[in-house]
């Protein structure tokens, strides 16, 4: 950068000393050895000047292209993420042997017994790749809103589903609340998803374990 000033600078100061006559109507004569020192030392300047900006020139384009291969790298390494952590996910039949359990404890002990089933739908314009990173995302999001002692469940390939061990209604819908709230900020300001949040509560929506499962059941696509 410095040798880039001084080249502009002694430039500069050599067309100006040029156009000087031309401007101002004055003859300058310069002649002599000085003269011709300056002369090659101008040209030196112009192609040193000149072979710096090009070197500046596909070094920025390597760095450009740096930055794009690490992004790249950056996106296949999430997706990849999300990809593993979707797979781990315990998925419909996992959730179906743990809802007659969790009911069987809340009902012998009085308690509440809630649901929560989070539906993901993903840009339609979206890729393979990008789609497996907006669920991972949104999995990750709700994951990191829960207690210890509940469980998230892959009910579908858009659907989440949470158990809520000791959680009334009130306190589920504080929860969807907090969910939804990961979740938009997941999504990004672009939107890159919508979700919708949805509970089942024991006792207040259903009165078995069976009638909860029919309950999530209804939030699924129809084709599931």
């Amino acid at each position: 950068m410095l040798l880039a000033c001084v080249a502009i600078f002694i430039l500069t100061a050599g067309v100006a000393v040029l156009i000087y006559p031309a401007a101002f109507g004055h003859e300058v004569v310069i002649s002599g050895p000085r003269m011709r020192l300056s002369f090659f030392a101008i040209c030196g300047l112009s192609v040193l000047l000149s072979a710096y900006l090009v070197d500046r020139h596909f070094t920025i384009r390597r760095l450009r292209q740096r930055v794009i291969d690490e992004q790249k790298s950056s996106l296949e390494a999430r997706r990849q993420t999300s990809a593993d952590l979707l797979k781990t996910l315990p998925n419909m039949s996992s959730f179906q042997d743990r809802l007659p359990m969790e009911y069987r404890r809340a009902a012998g002990m009085d308690k509440n017994l809630s649901i929560v089933v989070v539906q993901i739908q993903s840009s339609r314009d979206c890729s393979t790749n990008e789609h497996i990173a907006q669920l991972g995302d949104a999995a990750k999001s709700v994951a990191r809103k829960l207690r210890e002692e509940d469980s998230l469940y892959m009910l579908h390939p858009e659907v989440l589903g949470v158990v809520l061990p000791d959680v009334s209604a009130m306190e589920a819908t504080a929860v969807a609340a907090r969910l939804s709230e990961g979740l938009a900020d997941a999504a990004g300001v672009n939107n890159r998803f919508t979700h919708q949040v949805k509970i089942v509560n024991y006792p207040r929506d259903a009165a078995s374990a069976i009638e909860l499962e029919q309950s999530v059941r209804g939030f699924l696509p129809t084709s599931f």
